[in-house]
């Protein structure tokens, strides 16, 4: 036998490395010593090549293979026979093996073994593998030589862990390990893997690798627990080995708790971890997760992984290599490309992961749920979502999405463009831009091939005909043409395919559509992008020749977009290119007969010929126009204003009008023959007596009619046109402002009643049209700086209110008017009657309008002068109290909703109008003939004209700030609905609004402060009684009306989503220096918090002033939005609980004053922010239902509660549903009792409990009192919630508690079992009544109840107290506890009754008792089970 020479570790050690340096120096002399004769047979008579020969193996020398001449199987049959058989057996084992290690001492002998045989037996023959082993590989599958051979092997291998082969060279080592990998049968595994670990031990590093590698495939089953434990210590001592070792123990079968153990010392080291290293430790993490702690797994992965960390070490080092030398730059870039294969590596182990594993996945996404903030998210997190588009969660935006390397996104184009689609279907505004995102950098990084797939995309979504997708994908389209117009040319074709599809698609949208394909079309690549100008040509000039208005819309708003990409003055942007700076006479010739043919094609109707006029004016407004185009326009279109609808005033129209025509509203005193006024009323009446049939039509008299519908529109047109060439400056028009208009006696007086139908329609058409030309005119002038100017602007605003009170009389009669339109960009006209096409002539031409106002120009030098006093902004204390009351009524709520129903027929106001809310007093000087003083005349905002202008500004805040999903259509309502009367701010952005409106704030803080100071001189003058008799009605709706506004338009700015972007921060912080100057000035620099914490001071001083409970509502909203953008929010919530509380207390104005009752919508919101602000909910409740509500039923019928005011029989509802809800709420926040709190956790959750339930006890009984549906409906509702809670939340708790707290655990639930009795009670109430909403909740409370009675037994028998525990029957009560008897009583008392626990500690009862009665509990339940199907 062959003597075995155990290792110990440390002796092996030394052992093999001197082994090392010996047979290092023996293997040099050995090389030259090769055998000299080659390719033939070795002639030896030993044991070791007889025996081979006799098997079936012939060994060649030199380096020839080993030739095997039988099958392997059968050579190793043989073998084993002639060894097993011999005489000398088991001798003949050591002699044969010194034969093998005498035979492979030489190095090509050795290596012959190693390699595989050559097959001298045809392949059919063979009853084996088609493959030939290596001699080694045969001997190893011998029982009998397994052991020796191993331990030959070992020995043999440190001979060569030094040599330097050549790449082309047999690497020895490595053979000699694969000869063990995959044996049939290891008949000593234990000792095989001690020789591997101390093999292991003092390789060379290359060598570990591969060896511990090759673990799995060499090793049993049996083994891989002592491997596992030997490669954890190895992991620690060898930190190079990391990544080898988790490859296998990822591959080994081991015990969970031992690989947790593992992966946390991971996961200490993963911030230290190469790049290169990251695929392999990630899978082992992955790998090793279980259900139970893979949120927490993946929650720690995503703080400790950040794959930028990981990045820049191996971009750095690169960096100082390449500084180090030059010549090595090439390296760096391999450094560099091997880290990006590395990061493809590690995206491609986490995705089969998240695909594969419904484990991970899940987790994966809890993990980026339970991310408060945005900030905290990781880019890497983030691309995997990109994977699994199924588990895809609602996420917040993030803009850091492609900070790293785009290689890795390339493969994964097609599924991000899906995760982008997706998104774009959402309802949320914040997910839709993240996926308007994704297309915009996918276009911009990725490849043409993708770039298509993007376009294509894009489309898709602008064809679909859902608005919120249509506007996105456009608004993308917008900013790719802009950003990249050489790459979006290459794809111009799919845009033009939308052409075909403009049907589904909203005016606003047709313009950004036509804007895309203008920009195309007319880009420098003219040669390319001729077809799409022919294609534009043709779909124009068809849409314009159609007779239906909605095809003309699309054609005019095409051709007007396509005329202004045209005519766009290019000379700020192209001046290196002298032949592109201005426009050329063919050019300027293309885009004056393009609009020519809109203007014929418009102008039989007057609805369209307004559109032009608006759409025109709107891209003078927003484009700079060429020069020569801007000329033509002044020339052509804008000189025939005057012709179509300026007169001297001196002619006095004739006609058979139905009413006297007078010059009203004029501003300067005219002498008999000077001056020019507004031609409306003969016009509107030439036009009505067109509409009707006249003998007289436009064709026979040679004159043209135009409509009065285009006045305002025309004179928008007219006044932009003038602003652009002159700068601003309207010094040619300005007579247009006080010119008076040709109208007759408005105020109807007494012959209102005996007016006929169609007298009054045309009496509100008149106003209509007389309302939107004030409006345009305030639009024009609203800028002006002069005082006169001013003065003038101001009297129009109040001629606005002064008619629209006029308006609202002459609606209130004549409720089937339909007015003439005030915005033309509908897309159907069946809500006017103004379809017959407008009368039409050769257009005159007369000078211009500067020549008629000649008279007038010598009004800069009237004897009237004006001098505006600042720092006195509307102070309504001393104001016209006497012409309020004259002038508004107790009707002005219901006309004002009158007046909102006809929004869509008032012109629009410019955002620019509101500046005139910085108008202070403007007092005119009348002076006498020798210049002195003789009167003064003050001009000044008043509370109408502010309440008119603030209702505005808070309509177009709604409109624009409010999200998308808030403001959703409903349904069969007209999707374009929303957006009439708003076209001019739908092409401005809401950055560019709330940055308008922010420069009102300290105008606004002005008003808002004199109102709050007329509200306290009020209280004072009146002794705090806010229903006193010296109180003006009439002022005071306007006044409170105007606190509203002002109120509802502070909170849609500051709750406007994007201030929290980053490019908003600085409004942001202007926004709050303002409020926080009102307080203190002269500081400078102050950090957010402080401006936060100063504004918010400042909104909550006008708590004392608030008039009505809307107010108080909105101030509560306010001062909420502002605590959310502070982030120590929490030492101000007691605030806002306390403000909540003291309106919730406070004596509401009520009676003449105050018509409308306080909304249970808005009592509710209060008294849900005052339930969640408070410290302790359940000391609330129990005040409210404690205190208030007793003295509400004490109190008279029409009475309210002391306490509480707001607390009234009729509100009674609301406060019921609240604290029902905010209770339940609160309790499902308690954390369920575990055996291993401590004891003082367990009193305070049991306490808490005791509170909850002593407040649900004292809500449920009210029912006994307030017994209206709602109230019941409410309690059923929430009662089983409660419970439920309780099932879930308390019980635990109970378990643990019972012993050490036994009296007030049963003291608990003996209050809760009467609570459930009255629940039972209400149960039995609902279907004797036989009411339907009530008795869907039935079924769901009574197994609630059952499954408590269930609970609570299982408690007590878990605590050794069985005997405390009894059931009984509950006979059927209504709510006041008498007994309801039905027919068949006697007989089905069980069939109506239901378990009840009573929770007393009985000595007295009997075990054998306390069994039976269990016993007839079971059947109870299920005649409880039976009779809850019966109510169903």
């Amino acid at each position: 036998m062959v003597s075995k020479r155990r290792l110990s570790k440390s002796e092996d050690k030394d052992n093999l490395t001197e082994d090392a340096s010996k047979t290092r120096n023996q293997s040099l002399s050995k090389k030259t010593k090769k055998s000299q004769v080659l390719n033939e047979v070795e002639e030896n008579d030993s044991i070791f090549v007889n025996f081979l020969k006799t098997s079936g193996i012939i060994l060649k020398t030199g380096e020839s293979q080993n030739q095997l001449a039988v099958d392997q199987i059968a050579f190793q049959k043989k073998l084993f026979q002639t060894l097993r058989r011999h005489p000398s057996y088991p001798k003949i084992i050591e002699e044969f093996v010194n034969g093998l290690e005498s035979y492979i001492e030489d190095e090509d002998s050795f290596r012959n073994c190693l390699l595989s045989c050559e097959r001298l037996q045809d392949e059919e023959a063979s009853m084996g593998a088609s493959y030939s082993k290596s001699l080694i590989r045969l001997l190893l599958g011998i029982d009998i030589l397994q052991p020796a051979i191993i331990k030959t092997l070992f020995e043999k291998l440190p001979e060569y862990f030094f040599d330097n082969k050549n790449s082309e060279e047999v690497n020895i080592p490595r053979l000699i390990v694969s000869q063990l990998k995959w044996l049939d049968r290891v008949v000593d595994g234990k000792d095989l893997t001690t020789k591997i670990m101390q093999l292991i031990t003092v390789a060379p590093e290359y060598l570990q690798h591969d060896i511990i590698t090759s673990l799995p495939e060499i090793l049993g089953d049996f083994q891989h627990a002592d491997v596992g434990k030997e490669l954890s210590d190895l992991l620690i001592e060898n930190t190079s080995l990391t990544v080898p070792i988790l490859d296998v123990l990822s591959s080994l079968r081991l015990d969970p708790n031992f690989l947790v153990k593992i992966r946390q010392l991971v996961m200490d080291k993963l911030s230290s971890i190469r790049l290169e290293d990251l695929p392999v430790i990630i899978k082992f993490i992955l790998h090793s997760v279980t259900a139970v702690d893979a949120l927490e797994v993946i929650s720690e992965l995503r703080e400790k992984l950040d794959l930028q960390h990981c990045v820049l070490p191996s971009r750095l080092q690169a960096s100082q290599v390449k500084l180090k030398s030059k010549g090595r730059a090439s390296s760096s870039g391999n450094q560099e490309g091997s880290g990006q294969s590395c990061i493809i590596l590690l995206f491609d182990v986490i995705k089969s992961a998240i695909r594969y594993e419904k484990t991970i996945s899940e987790a994966w996404i809890k993990a980026i749920e339970n991310i408060a903030s945005v900030s905290e998210h990781k880019v890497i997190f983030m691309y995997c979502l990109a994977f699994p588009l199924s588990f895809f969660p609602l996420l917040p935006l993030l803009f850091s999405l492609y900070s790293s390397p785009l290689k890795v996104l390339k493969d994964m184009c097609s599924s991000i463009l899906s995760l982008a689609q997706s998104l774009l279907h959402s309802l949320d505004q914040s997910i839709i831009s993240f996926g308007s995102l994704l297309y915009k950098y996918a276009f911009k990084f990725f490849d043409t091939y993708c770039q298509q797939e993007v376009v294509g995309a894009l489309v898709t979504h602008i064809c679909s005909g859902n608005e919120a997708e249509v506007d996105t994908a456009l608004d993308v389209l917008l900013e790719l043409v802009v950003l990249n117009p050489s790459a979006m040319m290459m794809n111009a074709v799919f845009v033009k395919g939308i052409l075909d599809y403009l049907d589904n698609i909203s005016p606003q949208q047709i313009r950004k559509l036509f804007y895309v394909l203008s920009t195309l079309a007319f880009s420098k690549q003219n040669e390319a992008s001729s077809h799409i100008q022919d294609d534009m040509h043709l779909v124009i000039r068809k849409q314009l020749s159609s007779t239906i208005f909605k095809y003309k819309l699309i054609g005019i708003i095409g051709a007007v977009t396509m005329a202004g990409i045209m005519a766009a003055d290019r000379s700020g942007s192209s001046s290196s290119t002298q032949e592109r700076a201005s426009l050329s006479d063919e050019q300027c010739t293309q885009v004056t007969s393009l609009l020519q043919l809109v203007h014929s094609c418009s102008e039989q109707s007057p609805q369209a010929s307004a559109l032009y006029y608006d759409e025109f004016a709107n891209l003078i407004q927003r484009e700079k126009l060429d020069p020569k185009a801007l000329e033509w326009v002044g020339h052509t279109i804008c000189n025939d204003f005057q012709d179509a609808f300026v007169v001297d005033i001196c002619v006095v129209p004739e006609g058979d009008f139905p009413f006297p025509v007078k010059a009203l509203y004029g501003l300067e005193e005219y002498e008999t023959q000077d001056g020019i006024a507004i031609n409306l009323l003969p016009l509107l009446f030439s036009q009505e007596f067109a509409k009707d049939g006249g003998p007289v039509t436009s064709q026979e008299s040679g004159q043209k009619l135009v409509s009065p519908l285009c006045l305002a529109p025309y004179f928008r047109l007219l006044r932009l046109c003038v602003e652009r060439q002159h700068n601003g400056n309207l010094e040619e028009i300005d007579g247009l402002l006080d010119c008076p208009i040709f109208l007759t006696d408005l105020e109807p007086g007494e012959r209102l009643e005996s007016m006929s139908s169609k007298e009054r329609s045309f009496m509100c058409s008149l106003i209509f049209l007389t309302l939107n030309w004030f409006r345009e005119i305030v639009n024009a002038f609203c800028q002006e700086r002069s005082p006169e100017m001013k003065g003038k602007v101001l009297t129009r605003l109040k001629h606005i209110v002064e008619l629209q009170i006029i308006l609202e009389k002459y609606l209130a009669v004549t409720p089937d008017c339909v007015p003439p339109l005030g915005n033309f960009d509908v897309e159907t006209l069946d809500t006017t009657p103004h379809t017959g096409a407008a009368v039409s002539a050769k257009i005159r031409k007369k000078g211009k309008i500067e020549r008629k106002q000649k008279a007038g120009g010598s009004k800069t030098s009237s004897s009237d002068t004006f001098s505006e006093e600042k720092n006195a902004e509307c102070d309504p204390t001393p104001l016209h109290r006497g012409q309020l009351n004259k002038e508004f009524t107790g009707k002005e709520e219901k006309s004002s909703l009158l007046l909102h129903n006809y929004h869509a027929f008032f012109r629009e106001l410019d955002i620019e109008v509101f500046s005139i809310l910085h108008c202070g007093l403007v007092t005119k000087f009348i002076l006498d003939t020798e210049m002195h003083t003789e009167a003064t005349e003050v001009v000044q905002l008043g509370p109408p004209e502010l309440l008119f202008l603030l209702e505005d500004l808070s309509q177009k805040l709604e409109s624009t700030l409010t999200p998308f999903i808030a403001r959703r259509i409903p349904f069969l309502k007209n999707k374009g609905s929303r957006n009439i009367g708003f076209s001019h701010l739908r092409l401005r952005s809401a950055q560019e609004i709330v940055c308008c409106v922010f420069q009102l704030l300290t105008p606004m803080c002005n008003h808002l402060e004199n109102i709050h100071n007329y509200f306290q001189c009020l209280a004072a003058e009146n002794h705090d009684v806010v229903d006193g008799s010296g109180v003006k009605v009439s002022e005071y709706h306007i006044m409170s009306s105007c606190y509203q506004r002002l109120l509802q338009i502070f909170h849609g700015l500051f709750a406007w989503s994007g201030l929290s972007q980053p490019e908003n921060q600085s409004l942001l912080y202007s926004a709050l220096c303002v409020l926080s100057s009102r307080l203190k000035q002269g500081e400078h620099n102050q950090p957010l918090e402080a401006l936060l914490s100063q504004s918010f001071h400042y909104l909550q001083n006008f708590h004392q002033s608030i008039p009505n409970f809307q107010c108080a509502l909105y101030l509560i909203r306010l001062l909420m939005v502002i605590l959310e953008k502070s982030t120590a929010s929490t030492q101000n919530k007691e605030k806002i609980a306390s403000l909540a509380r003291q309106f919730l207390c406070r004596v509401w104005p009520s009676g003449e004053k105050e018509k409308s009752h306080i909304s249970n919508d808005q009592l509710h919101a209060l008294l849900c922010i005052y339930l969640e602000h408070t410290d302790s909910v359940l000391k609330a409740i129990e005040e409210i239902a404690g205190v208030g509500v007793p003295e509400l039923i004490n109190s008279p019928k029409d009475a309210s509660s002391s306490t509480f005011p707001t607390l009234t029989r009729h509100t009674f509802v609301v406060f019921f549903r609240v604290m029902m809800a905010e209770l339940e709420k609160t309790v499902k926040k308690i954390e369920p009792g575990t055996a291993a709190d401590s004891q003082q956790i367990h009193e305070k959750k049991l306490l808490y409990w005791n509170m909850a339930v002593r407040d649900f006890s004292i809500l449920i009984n009210l029912i006994k009192v307030f017994d209206s549906h709602p109230v019941l409906h409410v309690c059923l509702k929430y009662g089983r919630l409660f419970v439920e809670a309780f099932l879930k939340q308390c019980m635990p708790l109970l378990d643990f508690s019972f012993r050490k707290h036994r009296e007030d655990v049963l003291s608990l639930l003996e209050t809760f079992q009467l609570d459930t009795r009255l629940l039972h009670h209400l149960c039995g109430h609902s279907k004797i009544h036989q009411d339907t909403r009530l008795t869907q909740h039935v079924p769901l409370l009574k197994k609630t109840l059952e499954l408590l009675v269930c609970r609570v037994k299982a408690m007590l028998t878990l605590n050794n107290c069985r005997e405390a525990f009894w059931l009984g029957n509950l006979k059927n009560r209504d709510l006041q506890g008498e007994e309801i008897i039905s027919q068949n009583s006697q007989e089905s008392t069980a069939d109506e009754s239901e378990d009840e626990v009573s929770s007393q500690v009985s000595k007295s009862k009997a075990t054998e008792d306390g069994e039976e009665e269990e016993l007839s509990a079971g059947e109870e339940e299920q005649d409880s089970d039976e009779s809850s199907d019966d109510s169903d």
